[in-house]
């Protein structure tokens, strides 16, 4: 079977380019490895898809080339793909810090993805194992439903976040057989854990979340945090993670904007119940060593203010939303998504070092990066 284009991965972003370059009337196929497509969307923001944020700029994304995503960025913005939600009537809402979601469910975004591709003709082949990609004069794709030969390949697979999702290193294998390098793959948007000393501190805190300002070097957000059995996460921790080095502390901010230190020392106890959680407030004072009679309050609001912790490690790619790293940037060209040296082969999605901040980021990535990807093949940029 002959195509103009074949995508990997029926993701986010390999459904979107698939129906972007079938639209504009070539002749594509979509293998997925998986029993059906877009399980990992279906999952996303609760189920019910944080498809993107009214909000996004390069510097929510992180790469080792900062300046890499500027251009599809820029060239398919939020705007463009609501105009395609709302052409679906399909309704959403924004929650916090710009973050839209599906008001139903991510099924409708999928559903969405689905009817662009059936009306851009694309051929779609779930539950297809792929055994070899050659190239000669075009790509040839050996898989379980036979021999598939294209002049452009795609490779949207993803990484290696969400394991049960089908999730795995295939692309970066390919990336590694066409000669192209890896920016060592990380688990990204991760709870983080405790050693076994602040485990027997802090786990019985499960459940408590309160509002924090977590650091790490020049990085900071300002977000809720949640204390799990195992350790931290929250969407503050969870941002910061992406962040944070092995080793390394963590700064937190339990009380942004208060200043506890004008707060009389025989009011001290009762007040910091007030402003924290009284469970997270009474533990916080025991573990610290601020037990009656209450030290100075100077003391404590410096102590709460920057609170410091280093994590044991995350959660891994079990639990992370995203997978940091990927195929270089410095391998692609930043307008098309194509590889340098390997004419007509695009890398798009997750499986390229540009990861976004928590939010719908993300997704907005899948879609500015696919979308490039299919005006070059198309000739349309």
């Amino acid at each position: 079977m002959t195509y103009d284009a074949i995508v990997l991965g029926g993701g986010a972003a390999g459904l979107f380019c698939a129906a972007q370059a079938g639209r504009l009337g070539r002749r594509v196929a979509l293998i997925e490895h998986s029993d059906r497509p877009g399980r990992k969307i279906l999952i996303s923001g609760g189920g019910r898809a944080n498809f993107t944020n009214l909000r996004v700029e390069p510097r929510n994304f992180l790469s080792a080339n900062p300046h890499f995503a500027k251009s599809a960025l820029a060239r398919f913005t939020p705007q463009h793909f609501l105009d395609l939600m709302r052409a679906h009537r399909i309704p959403y809402h924004e929650k916090t810090l710009g973050q839209l979601f599906c008001d139903r469910s991510a099924q409708d975004l999928l559903t969405l993805l689905l009817t662009e591709c059936s009306a851009g003709k694309v051929e779609l082949h779930a539950s297809t194992k792929i055994t070899a990609v050659t190239r000669d004069t075009r790509f040839r794709v050996e898989t379980s439903r036979g021999t598939m030969e294209a002049t452009t390949l795609v490779v949207a697979t993803g990484g290696l976040s969400i394991p049960k999702t089908g999730a795995s290193g295939f692309g970066y294998d390919l990336a590694r057989q066409f000669g192209l390098t890896i920016e060592k793959p990380y688990p990204a948007l991760v709870p983080l854990t405790f050693d076994k000393a602040d485990q027997a501190r802090w786990g019985e805190l499960s459940g408590v979340s309160t509002g924090v300002v977590a650091t790490h070097g020049k990085q900071h957000f300002c977000e809720r945090m949640l204390y799990t059995h195992r350790g931290l996460s929250g969407p503050a921790i969870l941002q910061i993670s992406s962040y944070w080095k092995p080793g390394s502390p963590l700064n937190l901010d339990l009380l942004p904007g208060t200043d506890f230190s004008t707060t009389a020392p025989h009011e001290a106890r009762k007040q910091l119940s007030l402003k924290l959680p009284q469970r997270l407030a009474e533990r916080w004072l025991e573990v610290e060593g601020f037990t009656q009679p209450v030290p100075s309050v100077k003391k404590i609001d410096t102590r709460l203010h920057h609170w410091s912790l280093v994590p044991a490690g995350t959660e891994g790619f079990d639990k992370a939303e995203v997978t940091g790293g990927g195929v270089s940037t410095a391998e692609l060209s930043s307008q098309t998504m194509e590889a340098r040296q390997v004419p007509g082969l695009f890398f798009i999605g997750e499986v390229v070092d540009v990861t976004g901040w928590l939010g719908g980021y993300n997704f907005q990535w899948a879609w500015a990066s696919a979308y490039a990807a299919a005006q070059a093949i198309t000739g349309s940029m």
